[in-house]
């Protein structure tokens, strides 16, 4: 199946994401791909859930119903996990130099196909298997 990961250690993926239908979907087809998944709805929540939840890739809607994602990457300083992907119902070219200046390394606009998804989850493990 596209998407699993190939190390008998999954990566742990913490999802940010205020509407709840796209939420439960996403982390859904996260676990169902064999990710550990950990999630928040807010900006407030995550940035309360992020120092325990030892992740390896972070996965932000832009925006959220408490602040963006933009705001957030930046918030979190050194307790933000290795790999960020933004995720956005806008794609300009604005929002994407923003994402990647704030540190994001993809900014995909919904809907995020499974295959998009897929192929930036296998970069990701691909890098933070050769740290």
């Amino acid at each position: 199946m596209t998407g699993v990961p190939r190390t008998s250690q999954p990566l742990r993926i913490f999802v940010v994401e205020d509407d709840p239908d796209a939420l439960h979907t996403l982390c859904l087809y996260l676990r169902y791909a064999g990710y550990s998944v950990r999630s928040a709805r807010s900006k407030e929540e995550a940035l309360n859930e992020i120092p325990n939840a030892n992740c390896d890739v972070f996965i932000s809607d832009i925006r959220l119903s408490d602040g963006n994602g933009w705001d957030l990457i930046g918030e979190m300083g050194k307790l933000r996990p290795r790999y960020a992907i933004a995720i956005s119902g806008c794609g300009t070219k604005a929002d994407r130099e923003k994402s990647a200046k704030v540190g994001f390394r993809h900014h995909l606009v919904k809907p995020v196909s499974s295959e998009k998804l897929a192929a930036v989850l296998e970069e990701a493990g691909a890098e933070l298997r050769e740290r």
